[in-house]
């Protein structure tokens, strides 16, 4: 099964729920799907600023599996980090996840 996160929520979505379990299970490959993609809002976004932890090891386990990783544009933006994303990760809009994700479609998004 193939499956893509959108991160929403504020608070301890990224820290503790894709930094302390989702990420750890993929860098063991034990996760049990294939993540196709991974889309942050507001300030999840941050994960995929250079430096920020979680994120350069999401980007070592995207750039290893082809996994998406994609900030929304808009909050990118706002904290100034369109152009300081880890390796591989980019922004956009609801309509440049749906295309980025057509050659490889999820079964399902959870919104954490």
């Amino acid at each position: 099964m193939k499956v893509a996160y959108i991160f929403s929520t504020q608070g301890h979505s990224v820290s503790y729920k894709l930094g302390k379990m989702i990420l750890p299970q993929l860098e063991q490959d034990a996760h049990g799907v294939e993540v196709v993609g991974m889309f942050f809002f507001e300030d999840n976004a941050y994960v995929l600023q250079l430096g920020n932890p979680i994120g350069e090891r999401l980007a070592k386990v995207a750039a290893a599996s082809g996994m998406l990783l994609m900030a929304c544009d808009q909050c990118a933006y706002e904290r100034e980090i369109e152009d300081k994303l880890v390796e591989g990760a980019t922004i956009g809009c609801f309509p440049n996840l749906y295309g980025a994700l057509a050659g490889n479609m999820p079964d399902q998004v959870i919104t954490l």
